[in-house]
């Protein structure tokens, strides 16, 4: 249990809960608490699926710009590669990852919710990579998961101007997946996390690895990616009775163990 990140557990959906008043900046010391709770929520088997959450009020506003500012060059050659891997700690949760947003999420903040694989936002929530009005760039993935996301074209928009993102815009551009009021995003997060608390946990794991892998490469690299997921799913529990129901019960009957 960290002092600023902490793991909460409750039927079967972990919630990763960011609280560092007033809002929520991403300093190292936070950036490691959240390596460590999501490495906890990946191997925990009470833990089936995932929410990032900041609070009512604050997802995350960005990093610790106190702290970043006293920092030199080689600070920061030191510093910046566990920034990026803090961050892709929870992009490589092997089960479903929800971002519940509220507020801002900004730089960093905005980094860690597109680190999920689905994000939930406020209609008032305000989104972007500002980092270009400090004088330097995004350094947690920014770049790279923004472009995946909403295409180069808009990424380039957004980083270049550091401008907010509403969340009717963010929704139109996929940078967020739904937007609703802001007194439900954690429960529809939760709501969209249980879906998969009762599902084939290997086969989720397979399906994010063969999407996630396979968008990084080309075509016929992905397929043999997924082929090799498919084949081996075949040695589990899960697949057993997952077909073995639907020849006697019909689709969407069985009960899976997460083995």
């Amino acid at each position: 249990m960290g002092e600023f990140v902490r793991l909460e557990v409750e039927d079967g959906v972990g919630t990763i809960r960011l609280d560092r008043p007033k809002m929520n900046a991403l300093d190292a010391a936070m950036q490691e608490e959240i390596r460590a709770a999501a490495h906890e929520a990946a191997g925990r088997e009470d833990v089936r699926a995932v929410v990032v959450y900041g609070g009512e009020k604050v997802f995350a506003a960005g990093a610790d710009i106190k702290e970043m500012a006293a920092m030199s060059h080689t600070d920061m050659v030191k510093r910046s590669g566990a920034l990026q891997s803090s961050f892709s700690s929870v992009a490589a949760i092997p089960k479903p990852v929800v971002a519940a947003v509220t507020g801002y999420a900004l730089g960093g903040g905005c980094e860690l919710a597109m680190c999920a694989d689905f994000r939930i936002a406020a209609d008032n929530a305000t989104l972007g990579q500002p980092e270009i009005l400090l004088g330097i760039i995004p350094g947690g993935g920014g770049t790279q998961r923004l472009a995946r996301l909403v295409g180069p074209a808009k990424a380039k928009d957004i980083v270049f101007s550091g401008r907010f993102v509403k969340a009717d815009e963010a929704l139109q551009i996929g940078l967020v997946d739904r937007v609703v009021p802001a007194d439900s995003v954690y429960a529809e997060a939760v709501a969209w996390a249980k879906q998969f608390t009762g599902a084939a946990a290997y086969a989720l794991r397979a399906a994010k690895e063969s999407v996630d892998r396979g968008i990084e490469v080309d075509l016929v690299t992905g397929l043999e990616i997924e082929r090799q997921q498919f084949a081996a799913l075949f040695a589990t529990e899960d697949r057993t009775v997952g077909m073995q129901s639907f020849i006697e019960n019909g689709p969407g009957k069985a009960q899976f163990t997460g083995h």
